[in-house]
């Protein structure tokens, strides 16, 4: 069952989406403990941090990312133009949030920092908001804490959301998260390099067993119903920190199991920004979620 946002709220429009064109953070990947996690200086293998922070016009990246991105955007030109699309579904999530009064905000799967990050959105609407970003790349953290964590009310953690109870642990001990309390969490392009035998079901569980009635989830993950030539260019990706495991929209929104969804539900990023916005041969789905009483 889906709800719409608040009509007479901001968060039911996409104005300050607008604000928020920018495509951010490298969405960092979970993966199994093998050769597919990112080590520091690992520079000659792909990185999903890295790829998709080239298509963001970033400039951590290293000749091995760009090639893979090169050849993604050879079978889908208009990739660029959704990483856009993605990033400002990942604030408006973010921004409903905060519109709905809600103070505390993580962010799993952080990535490189590329402004508007999402303290920066958050703390647009309430300066006094708290956020996390969590990833699990040190190299991806190592930037987080010096760039993003010097912030009023910003932690950086080095994380594994495959090991969701230490993130757990981590968020209660040592930062300023409080889980009787509303909290945000998003996973902005990061569950499709969860693979189906690491239990991604479990882990959005894991975190949704803490979350208070009122807390909101918000996930963009890569849609199988994506071009059959993107998906096959993907397999290029297989057994580094790059590789994908796409699934089907009733899979995706089998994962807000015990959320209500908003409207309009599980589907491609762009339809919750604006009705004008093309298609992608490459399908980002988005959805955001609220967790009941």
């Amino acid at each position: 069952m889906s709800r719409d946002p608040d009509p007479n709220s901001n968060a039911a429009s996409s104005a300050r989406v607008s604000d928020y064109v920018d495509f951010g953070p490298g969405r960092q990947r979970a993966a199994s403990d093998d050769n597919r996690t990112p080590q520091p200086f690992e520079h000659g293998r792909l990185n999903s941090a890295r790829i998709y922070d080239y298509l963001l016009d970033g400039k951590d990246n290293r000749e091995i990312d760009r090639d893979m991105g090169d050849e993604l955007l050879s079978g889908a030109p208009e990739l660029k133009t959704l990483a856009w699309f993605t990033r400002s579904f990942g604030l408006k999530a973010v921004q409903m949030a905060a519109d709905a009064g809600i103070r505390q905000f993580v962010d799993l799967g952080s990535g490189y920092p590329n402004s508007p990050n999402v303290h920066e959105a958050a703390q647009e609407i309430e300066p006094s908001a708290r956020v996390v970003y969590v990833d699990y790349d040190p190299v991806v953290h190592a930037h987080c804490d010096a760039l993003l964590a010097k912030a009023d009310g910003v932690t950086a953690l080095l994380g594994d959301i495959r090991h969701p109870r230490n993130i757990l642990d981590l968020l209660e001990n040592h930062t300023l998260i409080d889980f009787n309390e509303p909290v945000a969490i998003t996973l902005i392009g990061v569950l499709h390099y969860v693979m189906d035998a690491e239990d991604p079901a479990g882990i959005i569980a894991a975190f949704r067993d803490q979350m208070a009635p009122g807390s909101y989830l918000a996930i963009a993950h890569g849609s199988l119903d994506s071009s059959p030539e993107v998906l096959q260019v993907l397999t290029g990706t297989n057994g580094t920190s790059a590789q994908v495991e796409f699934r089907t929209a009733a899979q995706t929104e089998a994962l807000f199991s015990g959320f209500e969804l908003f409207e309009p539900g599980v589907v491609p990023v762009q339809e919750w920004l604006r009705p004008d916005l093309p298609e992608t041969r490459l399908v980002m789905l988005g959805g955001i979620g609220i967790k009941g009483k």
